[in-house]
């Protein structure tokens, strides 16, 4: 496994991976697909300033990734960014998700820019909350009832990594 910065030739498997949780998961509170070139613009925001954007690459194919995003868009935030880890569900249960979510708590360590991550994981995603503890996340609280997906409310965890 090769874990590198994402590019352009990465677009189709982001889409694929990302529109799966659309589908079947409320790993994401996004309901409608994301069309490539709405990913597209997504992409083009990442792996620059405090943004990076890096995939998980095995024989040739992207099978996971993790970016860190702006956490809100207002200046006084520039320093706290959001982390998202997504894996292909044919690769989970293989560690991609803890070494893509070492490489981006190394790169933003050495990034002086950054100084928290933030992570929102939704009510039942155990293996993320998981995760996430066993890199030192912290959960900062939960908001009830903040999503909505499948005709149910979702409850959101927030989560948080000072680096």
């Amino acid at each position: 496994m090769v874990i590198r910065p994402a590019e352009y030739r990465d677009l189709l498997y982001l889409v694929d991976i990302y529109n799966y949780e659309v589908e079947h998961t409320t790993a994401t509170l996004d309901i409608n697909y994301q069309t490539p070139e709405q990913r597209h613009e997504w992409l083009l925001e990442h792996n620059v300033g405090n943004h990076p954007l890096i995939v998980a690459e095995t024989d040739g194919k992207v099978v996971g990734y993790a970016c860190l995003s702006p956490y809100r868009r207002k200046e006084g935030y520039h320093s706290t960014v959001e982390l998202s880890i997504y894996v292909s569900i044919d690769h989970r249960k293989c560690g991609i998700a803890s070494k893509l979510l070492s490489v981006i708590i190394d790169i933003a360590k050495k990034e002086p820019t950054i100084h928290t991550i933030i992570s929102i994981i939704t009510e039942g995603n155990e293996a993320s909350a998981n995760l996430h503890q066993k890199f030192g996340f912290t959960l900062c609280g939960t908001v009830k009832e903040a999503g909505y997906k499948f005709g149910r409310f979702i409850d959101i965890d927030q989560y948080q990594l000072l680096v």
